[in-house]
């Protein structure tokens, strides 16, 4: 295999009913720096918790109790949306499209060429990477929406709709003077300087604008 260093604290999670596959899996992936747990059973895969880091899963396509379509179909649901890539030696054109359009990060057929395994595995670790930094970023902006008071969430949400001060106050009821101070400090403790980032950040965070 050619050389190839993970340098990273990255986990990858192998579910695979065949163990001699599993082991050579194991210790290839070991040798290049990643950390390693494996399952021989979808279903105590499933009863794992996902490590927070960057992970991928690489699954076999064909097992017993599930197949390795249904274990994506349970993964779709999770939150935590970790890479796949499938492992087959039983692949075909349509599932290989089915696994890719419901999210897969790749399909390789069994027997896989280990520089074939790892670049893939590489892929699928720094996607992961990608998206582990932006739900914890997602996380931290939710942090700092739910420090705001109750009436500062209201203010955040109808100023980030588009209505004016002005507008803001009738909708509730309360002076411009009031809501100019309110969003002074749902700016201040968003750590944003203009509407247009408290905008990008109601986004993110899943915040619905309030009707104008």
């Amino acid at each position: 295999m050619a050389n190839f260093n993970a340098n990273t604290n990255a986990t990858v999670m192998v579910v695979d009913d065949d163990p001699g596959i599993r082991r050579s899996i194991a210790r290839l992936v070991r040798s290049v720096g990643y950390d390693v747990k494996t399952f021989g059973l979808p279903a105590d895969f499933l009863r794992h918790q996902l490590p927070d880091g960057p992970t991928c899963v690489l699954l076999d396509m064909c097992m017993s109790g599930m197949t390795g379509l249904e274990v994506q179909d349970v993964l779709r649901r999770n939150d935590r949306q970790v890479p796949i890539v499938f492992l087959s030696g039983h692949g075909t054109v349509s599932t290989a499209v089915t696994s890719v359009r419901n999210g897969a990060e790749d399909f390789l057929e069994k027997p896989i060429r280990p520089n074939e395994l790892m670049e893939a595995v590489k892929r699928a670790i720094e996607h992961d990477r990608t998206d582990s930094a932006d739900r914890a970023n997602r996380a931290e902006l939710r942090r700092r929406f739910e420090k705001l008071t109750p009436r500062e969430q209201e203010v955040m949400g109808l100023v980030v709709s588009g209505l004016l001060n002005k507008q803001a106050a009738a909708e509730m009821g309360i002076s411009e003077r009031t809501i100019k101070v309110h969003r002074a400090r749902v700016m201040q403790k968003m750590e944003v300087e203009s509407l247009a980032a408290l905008v990008i950040i109601a986004q993110q965070i899943g915040l619905t604008p309030a009707a104008a």
